[in-house]
């Protein structure tokens, strides 16, 4: 085992949203490596591909040399022991996010004990921000500039040409 400090940030991303970049920024100053973990979940019917998605996060990300873009479709204890990595990163903006992170960090602890999760709030001027929002907005071309970084909003206006 490393001495270098690894996390995993699991999500989405459909699409990364400036309240992701700022738990990545904040996480960045707490770990060696911060692996961003794009889940496919096709069941979530996603509005980006997870090329796309990845795409993204490697755009929005580029500043930030300690972290990592990959995609994954496995369980995420199989993917921390393959990564050498035992923290998860989750946000938090409500309680409501809080009792289903809570459930799924501690079914990732049932499987594997040394694994623990950390929950960062994002900034409070991003507490109302999520991926759900943008996506409600993005069909009726409303003003999402202030949700997204200017990288991804330059990608998303591509891909819906």
């Amino acid at each position: 085992m490393s001495n270098i400090r690894r996390a995993i940030y699991p999500g989405t991303f459909d699409p990364v949203t400036v309240g992701h970049l700022d738990i990545m920024k904040r996480a960045c100053k707490m770990f060696d490596k911060v692996v961003v973990a794009v889940a496919i979940s096709a069941s979530k019917n996603p509005m980006f591909t997870p090329e796309q998605r990845i795409e993204m996060l490697e755009a929005a990300t580029k500043d930030l040399p300690n972290i990592k873009i990959i995609g994954f479709d496995n369980l995420l204890v199989d993917l921390s022991d393959k990564l050498d990595a035992n923290v998860i990163i989750r946000g938090l903006r409500a309680v409501s996010d809080f009792e289903y992170e809570i459930q799924m960090g501690y079914a990732n602890s049932s499987l594997k004990k040394e694994l623990e999760t950390i929950f960062l709030m994002p900034s409070l001027e991003y507490s109302y921000v999520s991926s759900s929002v943008v996506r409600s907005i993005l069909p009726f071309d409303g003003k999402v500039d202030h949700l997204l970084h200017p990288n991804v909003l330059k990608m998303i206006k591509e891909y819906r040409k």
